[in-house]
């Protein structure tokens, strides 16, 4: 299976979505939420970092677990930083 090349607004989404994990993350080590999260260290490094753009749904659930965010908020603070509600109409 070939990927499309993402677009800048999407890299831009993942670099926040990156952001706002590593806020919630506080203090906690990586390798601690990692762990509680079932996934690697380094697969947590590249979503943070933003190298990994679009995570898999399960693990960004698995992370909201582990970091006791609520998915509901992970969206809402993507959609309102990064204008992913005008984007998904303008897809629609």
């Amino acid at each position: 299976m070939v990927r499309t090349p993402l677009t800048p607004w999407e890299r831009q989404r993942g670099e926040h979505f990156g952001a706002l994990l590593r806020r919630a993350r506080g203090e906690r080590s990586m390798v601690d939420v990692a762990a509680a999260a079932g996934v690697s260290a380094e697969t947590l490094r590249k979503i943070e970092t933003g190298r990994a753009p679009t995570p898999a749904f399960f693990t960004v659930a698995a992370l909201a677990a582990a970091l006791e965010v609520s998915m509901d908020e992970l969206a809402a603070a993507c959609a309102q930083d990064t204008g992913w509600e005008e984007a998904s109409a303008l897809s629609a």
